[in-house]
């Protein structure tokens, strides 16, 4: 019963952000639970574990944690928690720009949940598979996989899962150029977080509110936004939706015509990016880099930046990055060709530099 409240304790604080706490909660319970070979209470303090790692941005001690669990469950042919471990490892891979793996981790889930009748774990590989098609660069397929997500979730009542779906739908949106509807879906997303509390969810919400009203060129909409997101992630230890927010306020500061803000600010979140292993994260500082140093007369130092961006996301095959990247060389050679969008199914122009990427 003790331990048991230790672990109740402990997802409370995770509940409420409060990552590092909550970690040293849920060892204290691992520990507990190993010595009277709990098994459902090891196997969900590894998974609480791996979540916290993943929040904020240790995807190597994620993945460590995601994959020790998957052996344990495996071994005792808990199938639910395979699978629950499964999208975890997914998700950490995804992070990582690694969307090959996550996607076929989380197809594997999915089965399991949809054998088992488990619609809550339905609706969390649905979410988890649309994140990683984004990445992938699929967006209206993201989108449709988000959707389908948020059904379920709606049928369930599950304001959390509801959030982060809305979230979904914002960020697929704004890459596919519908800026009213991620506006629409941020600002529902915010609604609903502050109603339960959820601090991460309302960070979140937030920065896709910002940017937003960045592609709607609201830039002092767009900075309020962002400096609300930033206040929250620094007070739960989130670096990796943080370096995001970095890389947005420099898009913003570059848009607005403050090149040494924006710099400033890429810089920042490209020394995260690099922490946290994103190289999709790297390629977009590169990408803003880039974009500054032809607008400041640096043109080799800019052919250098935008080119290793180019190679990079086509190592990573990220279509959309690679769009980018690509679009902008064009344009640096006198030969503009940003037909790619179209062929991405983007609603997205390239309108000369400095470029408002979504």
């Amino acid at each position: 019963m003790e331990t048991d409240s230790v672990l109740h304790h402990a997802e409370k604080l995770k509940e409420k952000s409060l990552y590092p706490q909550s970690l040293k909660l849920f060892k204290k319970a691992f520990q507990r639970y190993t010595k009277i070979c709990d098994l459902k209470g090891m196997l969900h303090c590894i998974l609480s574990r791996g979540d916290i790692y993943r929040m904020i941005g240790n995807f190597d001690l994620a993945a460590k944690s995601y994959s020790e669990a998957i052996e344990l469950a495996r071994k005792h042919r808990e199938t639910i928690w395979v699978a629950d471990a499964r999208v975890g490892l997914g998700l950490s891979l995804r992070a990582q720009g690694k969307w090959k793996k996550a996607i076929k981790l989380v197809r594997e889930s999915r089965k399991a949940y949809h054998k088992k009748g488990d619609r809550e774990g339905l609706a969390f590989s649905l979410w988890a598979e649309a994140g990683a098609l984004r990445i992938k660069g699929r967006i209206m397929e993201a989108i449709r996989t988000s959707n389908a997500s948020l059904k379920i979730f709606k049928t369930l009542k599950d304001t959390q899962g509801i959030g982060f779906c809305l979230c979904s739908l914002g960020g697929a949106s704004r890459v596919a150029g519908l800026y009213s509807d991620s506006l629409k879906y941020y600002t529902a997303a915010n609604r609903l977080f502050s109603n339960i509390k959820d601090i991460f969810g309302i960070a979140y919400s937030y920065c896709g509110i910002g940017n937003a009203y960045r592609m709607k060129k609201d830039y002092k909409s767009a900075l309020n936004n962002f400096k609300k997101a930033i206040r929250l992630y620094k007070k739960i230890g989130d670096r990796v939706s943080y370096s995001y927010t970095l890389w947005s306020l420099g898009t913003t500061y570059k848009m607005m015509g403050n090149f040494k803000k924006a710099r400033d600010n890429f810089i920042r979140a490209m020394l995260l990016f690099k922490k946290t292993k994103d190289p999709r994260g790297m390629i977009y500082c590169k990408l803003g880099l880039g974009e500054l140093d032809l607008l400041e007369g640096r043109k080799a130092n800019a052919k250098r930046q935008l080119k290793a961006a180019f190679y990079e996301a086509t190592a990573n095959s990220f279509a959309v990055e690679k769009c980018h990247a690509g679009t902008i060389i064009s344009f640096t050679n006198g030969k503009l060709d940003d037909r790619c969008y179209n062929s991405l199914g983007l609603k997205l122009k390239f309108q000369g530099l400095p470029f408002n990427i979504p």
